[in-house]
């Protein structure tokens, strides 16, 4: 067996005000009481050091930048790899990344025991708009201040398994999982900051978004053979509500964490990573039954087109 004790820290709301140095007093909180139970790896939300800043409308591009990290680590993160690193410790946690170059990404990184970025994974699937939209209850800019990834979904070979990440609306869709899932990922990390309320669909009740929260993780676990975890920002930030549920799920689809508040909570799993053979080599032997000759539409267009 390979073995690697999981703990997914949930972080409750950060508010507009909040200072980085105040968020990463929390994570560290959160990071000791996951080594007390015995963690190998900690994972926390996307957009872990901030407010979901997107949901604010900015014209000012030096009021945009300051949610934005310029490396990393730095020194409002640095005690986190030290202290990761003193507990030999794997880490992740997403946040906004502004490269030398000027471009803005929402990132995540993998930190191994040692305390090095051995990862970088920066969203493709972006959701929402760039413009101030007049009918939405609130905004949701993360095409206004992010470029869609530029790194593809890798996996790296950290840890004694095979790791790779994606974040919030890549769990929605199936290519996600699949083209780790190709490369025999074995543990997916990603974190969200999903609003309790769809501005463009308010019928839509907070019980059928957990739903789809908890059918997209455990459909792209299942159907690759991986764990996944999923971790989230929760609580009320300035008013917008986001929803927790952050959830552990094994290789066959089912949970075997989840938590229950919408406040800072640890779920920690003891995750076998030899639990994904049976489903690699039997279930789904991409190797002997995929047939990509039916498969082109995937990559060859992006709209749905009905036939004449």
């Amino acid at each position: 067996m390979r073995m690697v004790n999981l703990a997914g820290a949930q972080l409750g709301p950060i508010q507009k005000d909040e200072s980085r140095e105040q968020v990463v007093r929390r994570m560290l909180a959160l990071m000791d009481e996951a080594k007390a139970k015995g963690a190998d790896l900690i994972v926390y939300p996307e957009l872990a050091l901030t407010t979901f800043f997107p949901r604010w409308y900015m014209e000012d591009q030096a009021e945009v930048d300051r949610w934005f990290e310029r490396e990393m680590p730095n020194a409002a993160t640095q005690p986190l790899f030290e202290r990761a690193r003193s507990y030999g410790m794997g880490m992740s946690f997403g946040y906004a990344e502004l490269t030398p170059e000027g471009r803005h990404f929402n990132t995540s990184i993998i930190v191994d025991r040692d305390g090095q970025i051995v990862g970088k994974y920066r969203k493709v699937h972006l959701p929402g708009h760039a413009e101030y939209d007049t009918e939405r209850a609130f905004q949701h800019l993360e095409k206004r201040y992010f470029e869609p990834g530029d790194l593809g979904f890798p996996v790296w070979r950290t840890m004694e398994g095979v790791f790779g990440m994606c974040i919030c609306n890549d769990r929605r869709w199936p290519e996600t999982y699949r083209v780790m899932g190709l490369q025999g990922v074995e543990m997916v990390m990603l974190g969200y900051n999903t609003p309790s309320v769809n501005s463009q669909k308010p019928e839509e009740g907070l019980e059928q978004r957990m739903f789809h929260n908890r059918l997209s993780v455990q459909a792209g676990a299942y159907q690759n053979a991986t764990w996944v975890i999923a971790v989230a920002k929760a609580g009320v930030e300035d008013g917008h509500p986001l929803f927790g549920g952050s959830l552990i799920v094994d290789p066959d689809g089912t949970i075997v964490a989840e938590a229950t508040t919408e406040a800072d909570e640890l779920i920690v799993h003891a995750c076998d990573l030899d639990a994904t053979v049976f489903g690699k080599t039997t279930i789904f032997d991409f190797k002997r039954h995929r047939r990509i000759e039916h498969y082109g539409l995937i990559c060859s267009q992006t709209g749905a087109v009905p036939p004449a």
